[in-house]
């Protein structure tokens, strides 16, 4: 796990328009997010002077938003500026993760009825150097207990804060000393690890699951755009446990940790048990991609 930067004591916060050192940076406690997790938020990383598919992590943010039937939710360009705005105060241009969060805002008074916010959203800007979470070299990963969230529950298109699903399975995934840890459907199919996507190669080929149960990534996307950009076969399907102990290799893929290599998964050696060569391509072609497809930022 990487310790954070020392740089992250002194940075500044936007809150609900105003920039604020970290140590006071806030939200009342009558705040959707803390009365309920009543929150969509987005991770965006910045790459010498570009955020990666940060349209596309906006439009994200703002379908959440619609889905949950937020009020007075800010526009995309509003939420840009803060952005900037953020990144240009902390004087970040690259090796920079960003935590976008956009609650339901404060209520009048404790509940979890949305007729209780009567004064629209809560927006949070959080920039702190941080590189990737997980090494390039891999890591291990073990089968979680608890399932992914079905649509029928609670929809993983909506990309929010009510997080303890993927929580409960990290648990275990500290508990038995690894990384991260894969979470199955109600069916028993490989979804996602507790917080990212997940890809298998066999010969040469990239199989991930459907998103009926785990979150579209972008970062997911990106690679299967670069499979299309580099004619390399990618399909979605269902994939089994055993699928992922024969693969050649596999990867995980999301804005945090990039694309990290799984060397083992419950015990059974994943291919040779290091990175391959379809996933160290991947992991410079996704590098190159997503910063020749960001988007500049206006101060540098």
């Amino acid at each position: 796990m990487q310790l954070t930067d020392p740089r992250n004591r002194d940075i500044l916060v936007h809150v609900n328009g105003r920039l604020v050192p970290r140590a006071e940076a806030r939200v009342s406690v009558f705040d959707s997010v803390v009365q309920g997790g009543d929150a969509v938020w987005e991770g965006l990383r910045v790459y010498n002077g570009r955020i990666a598919a940060f349209a596309a992590h906006l439009q994200r943010l703002q379908d959440s938003a619609r889905a949950l039937a937020f009020a007075a939710v800010p526009s995309s360009d509003e939420i840009r500026q803060a952005v900037f705005a953020t990144l240009e105060a902390n004087g970040m241009t690259d090796e920079t993760h960003i935590r976008l969060t956009l609650t339901r805002g404060e209520k009048i008074t404790s509940g979890m009825n949305p007729k209780l916010n009567q004064s629209g959203c809560s927006l949070i800007v959080l920039a702190e150097w941080k590189p990737p979470v997980y090494a390039d070299s891999g890591i291990d990963v073990i089968t979680a207990s608890i399932r992914r969230n079905t649509a029928q529950c609670l929809d993983s298109k909506i990309h929010h804060n009510n997080l303890l699903n993927n929580i409960l399975a990290a648990i275990e995934a500290n508990v038995a000393g690894v990384a991260s840890a894969v979470m199955l459907d109600v069916n028993g199919f490989i979804s996602e690890t507790n917080d990212t996507n997940i890809f298998i190669v066999r010969d040469r080929k990239l199989y991930t699951p459907f998103a009926d149960s785990c979150l579209p990534g972008l970062t997911r996307q990106m690679i299967i755009d670069i499979a299309v950009e580099n004619s390399v076969v990618a399909l979605e399907k269902n994939l089994s446990l055993t699928e992922l102990y024969n693969a050649d290799e596999a990867f995980t893929s999301g804005t945090m940790g990039e694309l990290t290599p799984i060397l083992k998964a419950d015990g059974r050696i994943i291919g040779d048990g290091q990175r391959g060569p379809v996933t160290k391509r991947f992991q410079d072609l996704h590098r190159q991609h997503a910063f020749r497809h960001g988007e500049p930022l206006p101060f540098c």
